[in-house]
């Protein structure tokens, strides 16, 4: 068993019984200087973990910084085999896309072109996975970071390992001595909304109150399905705070055989006219699928 699996080994013991969580529930993980809050007493059963499900760590340069990530067979998890996707059981979460280090090469150079701060922020990664985008965040000094992925196994397996393994590895580095507040989320972008602590109940509200929402959003990868995009656009809606909210994209260009894409969402976003884009970073190499990174926020 790796570092990451050895520590979170005590967290991790069950945090999903009777496919509860699947349905939507939240896990509070605070990390900072050392500090950790067991997570107990939110109404969160505790089982044991299968020790057939081996989690096994490795370090990935990205963004000026060596973050861990964890592997994790979908076979072990899932039961499944190793595919990249299977509708309305497993969304991808266990592999890391190419567009989550995308994104966080985008954060990077936009922190050193002064163009955002994650400083104070509070910060939403949506379609998680590793959630190493949302971990770079909590290392930048965000004073609250909540984690969401559709699939509970996911969270469990992966996610919570990577966030406890490099904020302890980060532990002397961290860009303020403030504990940076960790959130899990698991549900379906039609309804984990009600559960979000930072959400607005309808748009009225957005334009309303100034005091709610999140500063930053993350997406990486998150915007392959088409039936998916107009739930992921209102949750955005929902979530990103009035008026300096941004949201962060990170996305190819064209998802062949299922349809989506970046340019596909960008066309909900244009059509609706609540916010505006922008073009951070485009990776090509002349082979593969085009990949770009997109800024967006209120008009």
């Amino acid at each position: 068993m790796g570092p990451i699996a050895e520590l979170g080994q005590e967290m991790l013991r069950g945090l999903v019984a009777d496919g509860d969580w699947n349905k939507g529930t939240s896990l509070v993980v605070e990390m900072g200087q050392g500090r950790r809050t067991d997570p107990c007493g939110l109404g969160v059963q505790w089982v044991s973990v299968s020790p057939s499900v081996k989690c096994c760590c490795e370090p990935v340069s990205i963004g000026g910084l060596t973050l861990l990530k964890g592997r994790v067979s979908t076979q072990e998890v899932f039961a499944l085999a190793n595919l990249d996707l299977v509708p309305g059981k497993y969304e991808g979460g266990l592999k890391l896309w190419e567009g989550s280090q995308d994104l966080i090469t985008a954060l990077s150079s936009e922190m050193l072109d002064g163009q955002l701060s994650f400083t104070g922020k509070r910060v939403l990664e949506l379609g998680c996975g590793h959630g190493l985008p949302g971990i770079f965040a909590c290392l930048k000094g965000a004073a609250s970071v909540h984690f969401q992925d559709f699939n509970a196994e996911v969270l469990q397996y992966l996610t919570i390992p990577n966030v406890i393994a490099n904020i302890e590895k980060n532990d002397q580095c961290l860009a303020t001595d403030d504990n940076c507040e960790t959130r899990i989320f698991s549900g379906d972008w039609g309804e984990v909304d009600h559960l979000l602590s930072c959400v607005f109940s309808n748009e009225n509200e957005v334009q309303l109150d100034q005091t709610a929402g999140y500063d930053v959003i993350l997406m990486a990868e998150t915007v392959y399905s088409i039936s998916a995009l107009p739930n992921l656009y209102k949750l955005i809606k929902k979530c990103l705070r009035n008026p300096h909210g941004i949201v962060y994209m990170a996305a190819k260009k064209y998802y062949f055989g299922v349809g989506g894409g970046s340019r596909r969402f960008l066309s909900i976003v244009e059509k609706d006219g609540a916010l505006a884009s922008s073009l951070v970073a485009e990776v090509t190499d002349g082979s593969s699928n085009v990949r770009e990174v997109w800024k967006l926020h209120l008009k």
